[in-house]
């Protein structure tokens, strides 16, 4: 028994010419058009979120260079006043050494215990009226300088929050 093999057909295929175009390029172009918007959008919210990184970095760079400034004039003025403190300190221990050179050369040409004794104490008391006059000099001079090496400090610190504010 022999049984027949059937050949299959293949199918019939229109001439590629015969079939309508499926207008891709219009589904494409529909497709992609939300695509580009949405590509323009993001273009936008990025270029504004450079834009305003920049104006921030530049209001702190200026804040910086102004506070930098701010210290430096601070520090110059602190080393006037450590000198001029200095000064003070030893113009106080000049004159403190010369009341006491004074007082010993006073204290060699006594002829008496009493004389020596009333001496003594009248050094006593000049030094300790001395030693108080230059302890409120230094204290104030001492307050002048902290003040004046806090206020471009101070002042840079005060437009620095009012700008931040």
């Amino acid at each position: 028994m022999a049984t027949a093999v059937k050949k299959a057909t293949p199918p019939v295929v229109a001439p590629v010419a015969a079939l309508p175009e499926p207008q891709i390029e219009k589904k494409v172009e529909a497709f992609t058009a939300p695509a580009a918007e949405i590509q323009d959008s993001v273009r936008k919210v990025l270029e504004k979120g450079v834009a305003d990184t920049r104006a921030a970095y530049a209001k702190a760079k200026a804040a910086a260079e102004e506070t930098s400034g701010a210290f430096e004039s601070s520090c110059a003025t602190a080393a006037k006043g450590v000198i001029e403190f200095n000064t003070k300190a030893l113009d106080a221990l000049r004159a403190n050494a010369e009341a006491n050179f004074d007082f010993l050369k006073s204290a060699i040409s006594v002829k008496s215990v009493p004389e020596f004794v009333a001496l003594q104490g009248e050094h006593a008391r000049q030094q300790a009226e001395a030693i108080a006059a230059q302890a409120k000099e230094i204290a104030a001079l001492s307050q002048k300088v902290a003040t004046e090496s806090v206020a471009p400090l101070k002042t840079q610190f005060a437009k620095t929050f009012k700008l931040a504010v």
